[in-house]
């Protein structure tokens, strides 16, 4: 993404920016804040591939039956994205938006999600964006383990196929049961971990930053070092 257009995006969001000598633009005071819902197209359906394996998942999970979550869900929410993406995006689980359309972060949420990436360069359609839960837990509620348990095949064989060079674990819950920890989300965030090779960084819930204006500038920094982590890895 060129300067202007990357600039046109932070000033959208509220980010107040200076130029340095060398012209290079910096977020000083970032707000994500949205503007029309209009503006924020959820993106088209997951890129198609001739992988059999991509389609035999994603059957799978359309008929998946594990746990008691089948009984009241409208559709399973597989993922949408780039399948070769750098960026694996993970939630927590659909909510009734997700559920009722079959795609991840289409909310407003979701849109602030895709302010977010846009403000470190990022299209939507260019990351993976998935949940831990394939289905929407009745009234929104946290997923149970047993839950998450039944849907961490699934996750995994996604992150076996996408090989993503960073995950952006997106809210607590998406953040402790990947990392296995009940350690809480302050104390996960500003910092890069470990999962199965693949670099992890942990951001705020964009759920949470619509209630919390000030957890805001936390996630720009977050973002920045997920950025950052991508770039040493790439060189």
């Amino acid at each position: 993404m060129d300067n202007p257009t990357r600039l046109q995006y932070l000033e959208a969001m509220g980010i107040d920016v200076w130029m340095s000598r060398a012209s290079a633009p910096v977020a000083t005071n970032p707000t994500f804040e949205l503007t029309s819902t209009s503006d924020y197209a959820v993106q088209p359906e997951i890129l198609s591939t001739p992988s059999s394996a991509w389609t035999e998942l994603e059957f799978e999970v359309a008929t998946c039956a594990k746990c008691g979550l089948c009984q009241t869900r409208t559709h399973t929410v597989f993922g949408t994205g780039s399948k070769t993406a750098e960026w694996m995006v993970i939630g927590e689980a659909p909510g009734q938006h997700e559920d009722e359309q079959g795609k991840p972060f289409v909310g407003k949420a979701g849109q602030l999600l895709t302010e977010m990436l846009r403000a470190v360069g990022l299209e939507r359609d260019a990351v993976f964006i998935t949940n831990i839960l394939k289905c929407r837990p009745p009234g929104n509620r946290d997923p149970k383990p047993d839950e998450a348990e039944s849907c961490d095949g699934y996750l995994r064989r996604q992150r076996e196929l996408i090989k993503p060079k960073i995950i952006l674990a997106v809210g607590r819950i998406s953040a402790q049961t990947l990392l296995k920890t009940d350690a809480p989300i302050g104390k996960l965030r500003g910092k890069v971990h470990n999962m199965d090779g693949t670099p992890l960084v942990v951001v705020y819930h964009p759920a949470y930053l619509l209630r919390s204006l000030l957890e805001k500038r936390k996630a720009w920094q977050d973002l920045q070092l997920a950025l950052r982590t991508v770039n040493n890895i790439k060189g």
